[in-house]
């Protein structure tokens, strides 16, 4: 592929008729990568990329990363603070931290059951709760866990540990699901009483916090919002299903 070829793929249009000045930071990173890729490297290394770019831009050279990097088959070395670049281009993650490799493997499990603190907040992870665990069920795979100090237990997958033993639970505040009246014949086996403390919408999403022993971040949309007429003060009952629940080390 030509230079042109790749300066248009990569939307970088007219950039002779222009001073440098005027030729922004996201378009010189553009220029950068076509210029990496027209040579046909035998290995790639990029450095955060897509830094800077809008989200559009970069769903666009993300696909064009995927087409090029399958017509070449060479490997390439991604360096990214980035979940979505991970989930979108990975196919092996190592994820380092101080200069150490703490995790390994598949991008989708990383992405999906994080294996330490610092992982799941870095891929998303918004309600890291403290909790002791009661009992194992093994015959179940499951095990009952009391969330911090308070009375409020749950059913976590089983994991290494024993009675008494102290552990983290990370859940996703877009796994929660809310309901303004007690739920009945539910597969999910975790439902907590609790009261609605806080509505905040970010963008297009509605973050509400729900009190139930412990404070948990749940992440909703405005028409739920409009449909549940939610709002401060109202009882609520928090659903939460067993595997949404990840074990993590400190």
């Amino acid at each position: 592929m030509r230079i042109g070829e790749l300066l248009q793929a990569f939307r970088i249009e007219n950039l002779r008729a222009r001073n440098p000045e005027e030729i922004s930071g996201g378009e010189k990173q553009r220029v950068a990568l076509a210029r990496s890729l027209v040579t046909l490297p035998r290995v790639l290394l990029l450095d955060e990329p897509l830094t800077g770019l809008d989200a559009e831009l970069k769903a666009s050279i993300v696909g064009d990363l995927r087409a090029w990097n399958t017509a070449q088959k060479i490997p390439i070395l991604y360096v990214t603070h980035s979940r979505d670049e991970v989930g979108a281009l990975g196919e092996r993650v190592v994820v380092i931290d101080h200069g150490r490799i703490v995790s390994e493997g598949d991008p989708h499990e990383f992405l999906a059951a994080p294996r330490s603190k610092r992982l799941a907040l870095a891929v998303g992870f918004e309600n890291l709760l403290d909790a002791t665990v009661l009992d194992l069920r093994e015959t179940d795979g499951v095990m009952r866990v009391r969330l911090a100090d308070s009375a409020s237990e749950i059913e976590v997958p089983l994991g290494y540990a024993a009675p008494n033993d102290r552990v983290k639970v990370a859940i996703r505040a877009g796994d929660i699901l809310l309901a303004t009246q007690r739920p009945v014949a539910l597969s999910a086996r975790n439902i907590l009483e609790g009261k609605l403390v806080s509505l905040e919408q970010r963008g297009r999403v509605i973050v509400a916090r729900i009190e139930a022993g412990v404070t948990l971040t749940v992440h909703i949309t405005a028409s739920a919002v409009r449909a549940l007429e939610l709002t401060v003060g109202r009882p609520i009952w928090v659903v939460l299903k067993t595997h949404s629940c990840h074990l993590v080390s400190d």
